[in-house]
């Protein structure tokens, strides 16, 4: 199965970070392939947890595919997750973590493992989806940038 890790160290602190990732909402306006997300559903676990399902739409050219998938957001363990539901891939399994370094600054962990159910699809989105994973770190960088500020 194709799967992407990274680290990157933000000059944002890891409460900012996580802010900025769980605001799926605003995926569209600045994250690669990301044309479309919408929320069906939120329920508040408790305790600085909720779950969110949501449809995402992806694109790039020709191919345009939703999928639905549940969002864990766990605020106190600073880790969001998530887990495929229902669209176009066999598996996708999704983790951030967020953690608070000196200086203000934290650690954004990236995981993502995927696999299309589709071979045709698979081969034709997987080297694109490939590229669009490691510019997502820098564009939600980027994103932190201009919501909370370029750190000096």
């Amino acid at each position: 199965m194709p799967s992407f890790d990274t680290t990157r160290r933000v000059p944002h602190t890891a409460a900012n970070m996580f802010d900025l990732v769980a605001d799926a909402e605003n995926y569209p306006r600045f994250l690669p392939l990301c044309q479309a997300l919408t929320i069906r559903g939120r329920q508040d676990l408790g305790e600085g947890r909720e779950v969110l399902v949501a449809d995402m739409t992806v694109a790039f050219k020709v191919v345009r595919e939703t999928y639905t998938s549940r969002v864990v957001l766990d605020r106190p363990k600073m880790l969001i997750h998530v887990q495929y539901l229902d669209g176009p891939f066999e598996h996708l399994d999704n983790r951030w973590s967020f953690v608070d370094v000196e200086g203000g600054a934290c650690d954004v962990g990236f995981f993502i493992d995927y696999r299309f159910r589709n071979r045709t699809l698979g081969a034709l989105m997987g080297a694109m989806f490939d590229k669009a994973f490691h510019k997502f770190s820098e564009a939600f960088a980027t994103r932190a940038d201009e919501v909370y500020g370029r750190a000096i």
